[in-house]
């Protein structure tokens, strides 16, 4: 089975994170670039299905500057057999649209049996990318996956919906996100470590993938205006003067709490 993982380079999640209120791109030169966490869990997915399988093959892929060859590197270190790296000048502040081309682009030249990401990245958080290459790539997607497993040529999952749980299955090829309720990735040890540094990583550009960047035909979405987000404000203290329920009650009413 060959699996493609989604992985993307972002800020520090534990660091503050701002925008460039220029360009209205993150400043990502303001906190270090990690690998993306829910990246990691993803990763570990696909592990586990290469433990359960010898005969599977992974490949990490990423769209991001030089920069991100480190990051590949860890999911190299992780177990990923290869990696694909597609790095352009134009590809700076891609919106999800030229973002999902482009990864469609090189995921039909692997011609992979099932393609994961997670549901969200931390930093974009915008959710639409695994269904925009389902679209996009004619496949099959199985989104929001809190359990996963592959059986027979068939991957099932479960979803958590507010008040239900849904069982979802599709046969093979498929396209499939999931979401923080898998488990933590493992560490990469020293083995795999030493091994990822002779693992190949393919760099790609635009023009090896036939993607234009601004095709005259296509809409594009771009930033209007960016400012900084407001400072929080206090919240509202009740001492307990023996009115204080009554006085809760008053103020989850009158911001239309309750």
């Amino acid at each position: 089975m060959k699996i493609a993982v989604l992985i993307k380079e972002v800020p520090d999640t534990g660091a503050d994170r701002t925008l460039e209120k220029q360009t209205g791109l993150a400043d990502r030169a303001a906190s270090e670039a990690v690998l993306d966490e829910i990246g990691e869990r993803t990763l570990e997915v696909a592990l586990k299905i290469q433990d359960a399988d010898a005969d599977t093959r992974i490949t990490a892929l990423s769209m991001g500057p030089e920069s991100i060859q480190a990051t590949l590197r860890k999911a190299l270190a992780m177990g990923a057999a290869d990696a694909v790296q597609i790095s352009d000048d134009a590809l700076i502040g891609a919106d999800l649209v030229l973002t999902a081309e482009v990864l469609a682009a090189a995921l039909r030249r692997g011609h992979y049996d099932l393609i994961l990401a997670g549901n969200m990245s931390t930093d974009g958080s915008a959710g639409m990318l695994p269904v925009m290459l389902a679209e996009l790539l004619s496949l099959p997607a199985a989104t929001s996956l809190s359990e996963i497993s592959i059986a027979d040529g068939v991957l099932r999952g479960t979803r958590e919906l507010e008040g239900a749980t849904a069982q979802i299955s599709t046969p093979l090829p498929a396209i499939a996100s999931i979401t923080e309720a898998l488990p933590d990735a493992r560490f990469p040890n020293f083995k795999g470590i030493m091994a990822a540094k002779k693992k190949p990583i393919e760099i790609l550009s635009l023009a090896d993938l036939g993607v234009d960047a601004l095709p005259a035909d296509t809409a594009r979405s771009i930033m209007l205006a960016v400012s900084q987000k407001p400072a929080r404000e206090a919240g509202t203290i009740m001492n307990d003067d023996g009115q204080a329920g009554a006085a809760l009650v008053d103020f989850l009413a009158k911001n239309n709490l309750v």
